[in-house]
């Protein structure tokens, strides 16, 4: 064996292990994103069913049990996937459930105040869904989607609302 064919495969050697190793990178990071894209979109749509629960209660005063157990489960795919501000705008939604849960539970809270509460965290889904909807669906994804169109109460609405709370 002479040096030149030594040299040649070791040349050759180098550059297809360094080839194959970024192409194995690269697949691992695509399968990554694509694992944080899809708990994103089950943390969509649970905060999609925690806000029309929400959205009752604010309108009705029939309160649901809201849910978590995705956002649980999640964490640490969205934890690697989002910027701090974007994930703390999610926390923050689930954050309000404490809210939520006092207006259900506390019979002595003024109408006013537990509307003004259930608004707060209406809001914070809001927020955290419209974020969730850009950053884990295509437009043309979030364009099909029938729970990418939000509609919050208007100001008639909740002072209807609050009327009826109070009259309860």
């Amino acid at each position: 064996m002479n040096i030149d064919t030594l040299l040649a495969s070791l040349v050759g050697a180098f550059f297809g292990a360094a080839g194959w190793l970024l192409v194995g990178l690269y697949m691992q990071r695509r399968q990554s994103e694509r694992q944080a894209r899809n708990a994103a979109r089950a943390v969509y749509f649970e905060l999609v069913m925690n806000e029309t629960d929400i959205r009752v209660a604010s309108e009705h005063l029939v309160f649901q049990p809201l849910r978590r157990g995705s956002f649980d489960s999640q964490l640490p795919e969205l934890a690697t996937w989002l910027h701090a501000d974007e994930l703390e705008t999610i926390v923050k939604a689930y954050m309000s459930h404490a809210g939520y849960d006092q207006a259900q539970r506390d019979e002595k809270l003024p109408a006013a105040v537990r509307m003004a509460v259930l608004r707060t965290v209406l809001d914070q889904h809001a927020r955290a869904t419209e974020l969730l909807l850009h950053r884990s669906f295509t437009e043309r994804e979030a364009a099909r989607l029938s729970t990418a169109t939000t509609t919050h109460p208007t100001q008639a609405e909740s002072a209807r609302a609050a009327a009826g709370a109070r009259n309860a």
